[in-house]
């Protein structure tokens, strides 16, 4: 394991744990996932969006692959060329943080990358995209982007962090939401979104953000901050087949308005958002496929099958008490599905 920097430790801010990472109730996981009957936020009023006719199971043009946490490799069709290949959140090296535990994360766990755990994966990619910057998100992505060469999306402090830690300045791309950028035979809609909001006080975990130029080079967890959060939608252009992924238990509904998704990645917790699941799926016209992401314990091996925190059971019965017609996937750790 390669340590990113080395040096003194500062003073240790208090622990971090799955209730504050993942907005899990101290009563409940996903407590609040569903209150009373799903209810169709303004946004979402009037005649059902268009959607593309359902291609035939197999047919979507959209194969994914689980990487663990948020982590997504996304292959699109191309019909007379090779697949496109999109990362979404790539953390491969999953140092040991203790997040899932009784005690927490020590927000002075060093950063670090294992370069041949990732080189071990041979992934490649035309375009990553970082839906915030946590330490459980961003870590490997200077790295993937220099292996790859492909094009990273991000916020500006998303931007600024990854210079800091030495990713290719000419390949990075500040995006802030509302973008909606066409490459051969897919597109990818960006879209502004919130990350969870933890406690009686409902606070982000490591906010802030890091305009105005690259900080210090980042040597914790801690100094990774949130520094906004985005969700992505990729198409398929042969089928408009599209698939969503949030990379936090909470959303913006008004930018999810004339979406209409065939898949949607959504994450369990989210207990301090208001009827999170309900009025996810209807703001997103109830999509026919939902497959949980950032549901495992990353503290344990990737390429062994995952080990649930404990919000997969209710994320499933929340989404089958909201969306009945929905088809609940999970995938586990480096296998595919193709809708």
């Amino acid at each position: 394991m390669r340590p990113l920097f080395r040096g003194a430790r500062s003073a240790r801010p208090p622990a971090l744990s799955r209730r504050g990472l993942l907005g899990v109730s101290a009563t409940g996981l996903t407590t609040g996932l569903v209150t009373g009957a799903a209810v169709r936020p303004a946004a979402a009023t009037g005649p059902a969006r268009a959607r593309p006719a359902r291609t035939e199971p197999g047919r979507s043009g959209i194969r994914l692959r689980w990487l663990g946490n948020n982590g997504w490799e996304i292959r699109v069709a191309r019909p007379g060329s090779r697949p496109a290949t999109v990362l979404v959140d790539p953390w491969l090296t999953r140092f040991r943080t203790g997040t899932y535990t009784e005690e927490g994360a020590d927000p002075a766990t060093e950063l670090s990358v294992r370069e041949d755990v990732i080189d071990r994966h041979r992934l490649r990619a035309d375009q990553i995209l970082v839906t915030h910057g946590h330490y459980d998100h961003l870590p490997d992505v200077p790295y993937l982007a220099g292996t790859t060469g492909a094009t990273v999306l991000g916020t500006e402090s998303h931007v600024n962090m990854l210079l800091a830690l030495g990713a290719p300045e000419e390949q990075l791309s500040v995006v802030s939401g509302g973008e909606y950028l066409r490459f051969a035979g897919y597109s990818v809609r960006v879209l502004r979104s919130l990350h969870s909001m933890t406690g009686e006080r409902a606070r982000v975990p490591f906010p802030g953000t890091r305009p105005g130029g690259p900080p210090p080079r980042p040597r914790t967890i801690a100094d990774l901050v949130e520094g906004g959060t985005l969700a992505y939608a990729v198409t398929c252009h042969a089928t408009g087949f599209t698939a969503v992924n949030f990379g936090g238990s909470n959303f913006s509904a008004a930018d999810l308005d004339g979406l209409a998704p065939d898949l949607a990645m959504i994450q369990p917790g989210g207990a301090s958002v208001h009827e999170y699941v309900p009025r996810l799926l209807s703001c997103l016209d109830h999509p026919p496929h939902v497959v949980p992401t950032h549901w495992d314990d990353f503290d344990e091996p990737l390429d062994e099958p995952a080990v649930d925190w404990g919000g997969l059971a209710d994320l499933r019965e929340a989404v089958a008490a909201a969306s009945p017609d929905t088809r609940f996937t999970v995938v586990d750790h480096l296998e595919t599905f193709t809708p």
